[in-house]
């Protein structure tokens, strides 16, 4: 049998001519109309709308004037109130705790800021220190790219002129740019001479806690709060509304929605936190769209395969659409461990250091119409050019999976799909099983891009579970499965893509 493809507008005709044994009557060619992507999601052309602040709703409601205590006047007032933070930057010590229904909205310019002001320092030898501004020492988490001195783990950032200072582990390493805070001698000293500057040490772990259902909170920017890893400057619980912020600048997680079933986060810019973004921990039906998520992981976490970059999800459901989530230092999306229900659609993610999307030991997911582009080329612990570091998507040891209508293009590798030993879950043991790839374009032009199945011995994949139809493939000729590289006609040999087009 004999197969050719002629790519048409929206279409490839496959033409396929019948056998015969020798002295028979040739059989008529058939002709067969498949339908395969020749143009990319419309989210390629999207222009993803104004975010943050500018965004919201004019806020009316009991003032929160600089200068006082937010709880006090909270506290004061019935549940399902809206108060409005006046312009300028209030200084927070401890997270405030709104009441059912209760609206934290802000007036134009209001900024919650979990920073304080340094003053008093003096010449120590090359650098500046002050003493007496650091907490006591407390247990520290988190892993981080440089895991011998593990300088993430701690949360007190410094802010010279609102410029982020990169922290060091002892005293002799300190230089401008730079600081080294001592906690055994509560002893902070700074590279830069800050004589006539504004020193801001982030000291507040939480802006907003999550204490009560149906919170809105808009219209805010939240920035310099010291929150410890896997935590946010923003927590939000069920039911609440996280509308028009901006989060920026904050140690751990900027967004953080945990056992926050319903929840909505939108139109929000989230950007430079210390280790991710956006999380989502044990929520249910929660919506995450419309969100420019960027350049965050800006404290050194572990940028292949800990919690950083831009949105990650642990144990919940619920859809991601339309966010523009862009060079972030980690995964672009990452959905890990009992996940169901999810769906990733509609999103910009490019430019992120690894997996632009990773759905790892969870359960039925669609990850479709999304434009994955440049992703996975950050260096450092753990990253690597096989398919056993992601690709553009990553589909880890899971099952009921669907990947379809996707742009994938220029990323390291294109797609990856992994089958490992990794225990059992709620719905069952993780395994790799029924997965779909249908109607993606895949465009490879970099020869060394790769694209198919790795497994290791002890969870061979099984004959079936995934499925290849329908695609579009540009510049690629380099595939694997069962440990072999193959070219595009022994991948179709192999199963796979028998009625997909390359080109």
């Amino acid at each position: 049998m004999r197969r050719g493809a002629v790519a048409a507008a929206g279409a490839a005709v496959l033409l396929v001519s019948g056998c015969s044994s020798k002295g028979a009557v040739p059989e008529p060619t058939q002709v067969v109309t498949v339908t395969v992507p020749t143009a990319p999601p419309a989210a390629a052309g999207a222009v993803l709308g104004p975010t943050g602040p500018s965004t919201a709703k004019p806020c009316s409601g009991t003032a929160i004037p600089v200068g006082t205590d937010p709880q006090s006047i909270i506290d004061a007032a019935p549940a399902n109130t809206t108060f409005c933070f006046t312009q300028g930057v209030h200084r927070l010590s401890k997270a405030i705790q709104p009441r059912t229904g209760d609206t934290l909205g802000g007036r134009p310019g209001a900024v919650l800021s979990g920073a304080v002001s340094l003053t008093g320092w003096k010449r120590t030898g090359t650098s500046w220190s002050v003493q007496g501004v650091l907490p006591p020492a407390y247990t520290l988490k988190g892993q981080c790219e440089d895991n011998k001195t593990n300088p993430c783990q701690l949360g007190e950032q410094l802010y010279l002129d609102g410029k982020h200072l990169t922290r060091v582990m002892s005293l002799p390493q300190v230089k401008p740019g730079t600081f080294y805070g001592d906690y055994s001698t509560n002893i902070l000293y700074v590279g830069d001479d800050p004589t006539g500057h504004l020193a801001e040490l982030a000291r507040a772990q939480t802006a907003i806690a999550n204490t009560a259902e149906n919170v809105t909170v808009t219209g805010l920017t939240i920035e310099h709060f010291a929150s410890r890893p896997q935590a946010g400057a923003l927590q939000a619980g069920p039911g609440w509304k996280v509308l028009s912020n901006e989060v920026r600048w904050n140690h751990a997680i900027g967004i953080m929605v945990s056992q926050g079933d319903r929840a909505e986060v939108s139109r929000n810019t989230v950007a430079d936190n210390g280790q991710l973004g956006i999380g989502q921990y044990k929520s249910a039906d929660v919506r995450i769209s419309a969100n420019l998520v960027t350049r965050n992981n800006t404290d050194g976490f572990w940028i292949a395969d800990w919690e950083s970059g831009g949105i990650k999800s642990t144990r919940s459901s619920g859809e991601v659409s339309g966010n523009d989530i862009v060079a972030n230092r980690g995964i672009g999306m990452w959905s890990d461990i009992a996940e169901y229900d999810r769906r990733i659609t509609g999103n910009r993610i490019r430019d992120n250091a690894a997996d632009g999307i990773r759905y790892e030991i969870s359960y039925a997911g669609v990850i479709d119409q999304n434009v994955v582009e440049h992703n996975g080329f950050g260096t450092g612990r753990g990253s690597g050019g096989t398919l056993w570091d992601g690709g553009g998507i990553n589909v880890n040891t899971s099952s009921d999976v669907q990947v379809r209508g996707n742009l994938i293009k220029d990323n390291r590798n294109a797609l990856s799909i992994q089958s490992r030993t990794r225990g059992d879950g709620p719905r069952g043991t993780y395994v790799l099983r029924n997965v779909l790839v249908e109607g993606n374009l895949f465009v490879m032009t970099d020869p060394s891009s790769t694209l198919g199945v790795v497994e290791n011995k002890k969870s061979p994949t099984q004959p079936g579970a995934i499925t290849f139809r329908r695609n579009s493939y540009q510049g690629a000729d380099k595939f694997a499965y069962h440990g072999k590289s193959l070219t595009w006609s022994q991948w179709q040999q192999s199963g796979f893509d028998k009625d997909s087009v390359s080109s």
